[in-house]
């Protein structure tokens, strides 16, 4: 089919055949297929759907638009996580070092920032030095030499999702269960691993804004992860507030690290165990062990895990609370907004961020707080101030 027999077929609501599938995708990565065209099809899927079938073609056409990875010589088994987004959310910076540490081999691959979430790339690359753009023989050295990696895609894995995933984000098409779906999965199943799980949100700060569209994503991932031969399995997480108190880049990995030592949140530390499901997980993330996992991570992959972080020097803004009470709402999509605008997020793939702006979240939901008591410190650079101090007034609720 050509491609606009393609594009006409999907606005009517039609099903496209695998081979179709497959020579879009081909042409989005020899650039027959335009931009205008790609979003035409992201935005009739999103409109029209994808059935399954339609999904697993569209996911093993993306994963096979590239390089697929192999770990020969490497004793496994290979797993890795993936969450669908959310606010806080440093999970994996936890998590790899930490499953690394159990004895796991971690090749984890992960993105940048899309719309309000945050990117674990743009996080990484605030630790001065850290490359996220290891190619295949510099991404197995590091698997050998510290158990885990968190990169970015090659070049040549699964090079379509990275163009599909940028339109995405410019063309409003992000929450497609399906597109979401062959968009994790592509790249996931290009690693090489034997296990995956999912930490799929739903919230106010997670693109699923209800249990339902979450359970409908998880099951449509371990559907599709598992038909490709990885034992896949998926956790529904709350979003509904931050992860954590941290939320940025810089900010968030000094929390990552707190947590590594041993010294992290109840809610952060919690949610890691529970999606590495190991009895053995605990009592090693609160000895402090992980954390010079971490450090050789870092380290493999060309950062100093003991320099300052980058993007230090940010003025600070506190928010206090405006009565006494118990707080009942800290909304987690306000609390995104807000550090969005002082920077720490972009509208295009190609727009940078700060990597030391953000905000730490002293009170969460169930907290007691007094009048005049911090609610928020803002990690501000001369941007967006007043607006986000605007969105962390109305992310909370006191009574």
């Amino acid at each position: 089919m050509k491609i606009d027999e393609i594009l006409e077929t999907k606005r009517e609501g039609g099903r496209l055949e695998p081979e179709a599938i497959r020579a879009f995708v081909d042409g989005v990565v020899s650039g027959e297929v335009t931009r205008a065209q790609a979003a035409a099809f992201l935005a009739f899927a999103f409109v029209r759907g994808l059935d399954a079938d339609e999904t697993v073609a569209l996911t093993l056409a993306m994963r096979d638009s590239g390089d697929v990875l192999s770990w020969p010589g490497l004793d496994g088994p290979f797993v890795d996580k993936h969450s669908t987004g959310g606010v806080g959310d440093k999970v994996s910076l936890v998590l790899a070092p930490l499953w690394a540490e159990l004895g796991a081999k971690v090749p984890m691959i992960s993105g940048r920032g899309l719309g309000h979430t945050g990117g674990t790339l743009d996080k990484m690359e605030s630790i001065p030095g850290f490359r996220v753009d290891l190619d295949a023989d510099a991404l197995r050295r590091a698997l050998a030499e510290a158990g885990c990696f968190i990169n970015g895609q090659t070049g040549r894995l699964a090079p379509a999702d990275r163009i599909l995933y940028a339109l995405r984000n410019e063309t409003a098409t992000v929450p497609s269960i399906p597109l979401i779906t062959a968009s994790i999965l592509s790249k996931k199943l290009a690693e090489g691993i034997d296990e995956l799980v999912l930490d799929v949100k739903w919230g106010t700060g997670a693109f699923m804004k209800t249990v339902e569209d979450a359970r409908a994503l998880a099951d449509s991932i371990v559907r599709v992860g598992t038909g490709a031969g990885v034992r896949t399995r998926a956790r529904i997480t709350d979003m509904n507030q931050p992860l954590g108190h941290a939320v940025g880049n810089a900010i968030e990995v000094e929390e990552s690290v707190r947590c590594l030592r041993g010294e992290g949140p109840e809610d952060l530390a919690a949610l890691v165990c529970e999606l590495i499901d190991d009895p053995r997980a605990r009592p090693l993330l609160d000895s402090g062990a992980a954390y010079e996992r971490w450090c050789r991570m870092v380290r493999a992959q060309g950062g100093d895990p003991e320099a300052p972080l980058l993007g230090s020097g940010c003025e600070e803004r506190v928010v206090e609370a405006p009565v006494a009470g118990t707080v009942t709402r800290c909304d987690a999509w306000h609390i995104a907004r807000a550090t969005f605008l002082l920077g720490a997020g972009r509208l295009r793939a190609e727009d940078p961020v700060h990597p030391g702006v953000g905000a730490w979240v002293h009170a969460k939901v169930g907290d007691r707080v007094e009048a005049g008591q911090p609610l928020v410190t803002l990690r501000h650079a001369d941007r967006g101030l007043d607006e986000a101090v605007a969105l962390v007034r109305a992310a909370y609720a006191i009574q």
